[in-house]
């Protein structure tokens, strides 16, 4: 299922408020944001959505427990992800919430239209029910008989509500997963899924009686119930684009939603059904990423070592916390936050590594060419090999960041950083200086070096924002040079160009920098 558009619709999960931002919603954001400049560079025209959710019982008693209403409580919360997306260099287009009454309505729209076709019917159910999660559990799903996630016992409720026939749609998914190679990826969640669907597929409940839950979307055909979480949260991706007949609905083909895999089932099943009962095309591909444990064990209050965005970026800086999260993540797989590893990544990579390339290349430029971008003369092996090598670079990290491959698009980046600061040793621009003879190797030399930079601040971009333009700006180059097209292209800088450091990329850390994550 390539996509061979000039546009893209990417999607974070809307996240629920029942709790502060913590890494994991900074991760999939960056993820997404990344992904989205990544396009962007590509030329493609991008839509990005975030938001947060909003019903449910947990809001509820959570709103409880601050002395709260529903409403106030949902808007405190809601308010610190959409302030917090800014300082994190999030570039989302739209932030949706699940109480806006564009929302709402189209929530409303679809229930009634699936409702109409005779897919959502009434009949009473039992069935062991996770009040963490908000959804009930067969046996089969359950780990020494408790939800895998929260690992508490679910509660046996037995109740009267709508049910989506999302059975009758098990063949046709089981289909198009198997058809469209991209619809779920990595592949280890699509085997997943594949897995569960081997069993015959219950129907899901829909609704909530408002005898037991008031806070939630009123079902058009029933005035005693309201939504279940799930057929209203994942409808946002719809909501925020307009859908109907919205112009913005031209992005949905091209819809890559990007989720943590606790949500996998929700996403991979129930909205695919949902979306095909409805007579909607579904999503082009969802893209599932792993957990970030903390000192190898997961996040927890109880155990203090929740990690709180702001306070990483107060010490750390946000391109530094952005490179670490891809760099030290594999899209799919678990990872471990350390910070003594994002020191060490920012001391090693950031520092000596593209910081030292770039404050010794604009610094011998100023020293021996008067800060002056110099003219290519001819060029020998050494020149060759390494625009070479940069192209190959470009090759590389375009498959790999279209692939969601971070960690290995920023490898490459990095071997391109080595053999810059290995060809500053081998060629010796110091030497070269020494000799008016050799006035025309030098300036190749640094006209290569320049380049080189160039190619890096563009590639970089999608990542570190905030960097790329700084090496941009002080190589005397303006916003027009940030392009793949052009990234791939060399001779780029115009002769007489001026380049002035102004300070450094990324200083050291002290290893012994206090810990400012306080809990």
């Amino acid at each position: 299922m390539k996509d061979k558009t000039d546009m893209i619709y990417i999607t974070t999960p809307i996240y629920y408020v029942n709790a502060e931002p913590h890494l994991g919603h900074a991760y999939t954001s960056i993820v997404a944001d990344v992904f989205t400049r990544f396009n962007r560079l590509a030329g493609k025209e991008t839509y990005f959505l975030t938001g947060t959710d909003e019903h449910g019982d947990k809001i509820v008693k959570a709103a409880e427990k601050n002395n709260e209403t529903p409403q106030k409580y949902a808007d405190r919360i809601s308010n610190k992800f959409e302030s917090l997306w800014p300082r994190l260099n999030i570039s989302n287009n739209d932030f949706i919430r699940t109480t806006e009454e564009r929302h709402k309505k189209v929530v409303i729209e679809i229930l009634q239209k699936i409702y109409d076709k005779g897919d959502i019917y009434f009949s009473e159910y039992g069935g062991l029910y996770c009040y963490g999660c908000e959804r009930f559990y067969l046996e089969r799903e359950l780990i020494d008989n408790k939800c895998p996630d929260h690992k508490t016992e679910p509660a046996f409720i037995s109740e009267k509500n709508y049910f989506f026939r999302m059975s009758k749609y098990q063949d046709w998914l089981v289909d198009h997963i198997k058809k469209n190679s991209d619809f779920i990826r990595p592949e280890r969640y699509k085997n997943e899924v594949l897995s569960f669907l081997k069993e015959p597929l219950d129907d899901l409940c829909i609704s909530r009686p408002k005898s037991r839950l008031t806070w939630g979307i009123t079902l058009p055909f029933d005035d005693q119930f309201v939504t279940y979480v799930w057929f209203d949260a994942l409808i946002n991706y719809l909501s925020a684009i307009g859908y109907p007949d919205n112009k913005l609905m031209r992005f949905w083909p091209h819809v890559n939603h990007i989720i943590a895999k606790d949500i996998l089932k929700p996403h991979a099943i129930y909205w695919p059904t949902m979306l095909k009962a409805a007579g909607i095309r579904t999503y082009r591909s969802l893209n599932v990423h792993g957990f970030w444990n903390v000192e190898d064990n997961k996040m927890s209050k109880s155990l203090g070592n929740v990690i709180k965005p702001l306070d990483m970026i107060d010490t750390y800086g946000v391109d530094a916390f952005r490179f670490f999260l891809l760099r030290d993540m594999v899209f799919g797989l678990d990872s471990s936050f350390n910070e003594t590893s994002l020191i060490n990544r920012i001391n090693s990579d950031l520092a000596n590594d593209i910081g030292n390339l770039f404050s010794r290349t604009v610094s011998m430029l100023k020293k021996f060419c008067n800060s002056e971008v110099p003219a290519s003369y001819k060029l020998m092996e050494e020149d060759i090999n390494i625009i070479k090598q940069a192209n190959k670079t470009c090759e590389n990290y375009c498959k790999e960041m279209s692939e969601m491959s971070f960690h290995k698009g920023l490898i490459s980046i990095w071997k391109l950083i080595g053999s810059a600061n290995r060809y500053i040793v081998e060629t010796e621009p110091w030497a070269l200086a020494k000799s008016e003879d050799k006035r025309p190797r030098l300036n190749t030399v640094m006209n290569t070096l320049m380049e080189c930079l160039r190619v890096i601040a563009v590639l970089i971009n999608p990542i570190m924002p905030e960097t790329s333009e700084k090496m941009f700006s002080q190589m005397g180059l303006d916003a027009s040079y940030l392009n793949i097209e052009k990234a791939f292209l060399w001779d780029q800088i115009p002769a007489g160009t001026i380049a002035k450091i102004k300070e450094p990329l990324f200083p050291r850390v002290k290893d012994d920098k206090p810990v400012k994550n306080k809990n």
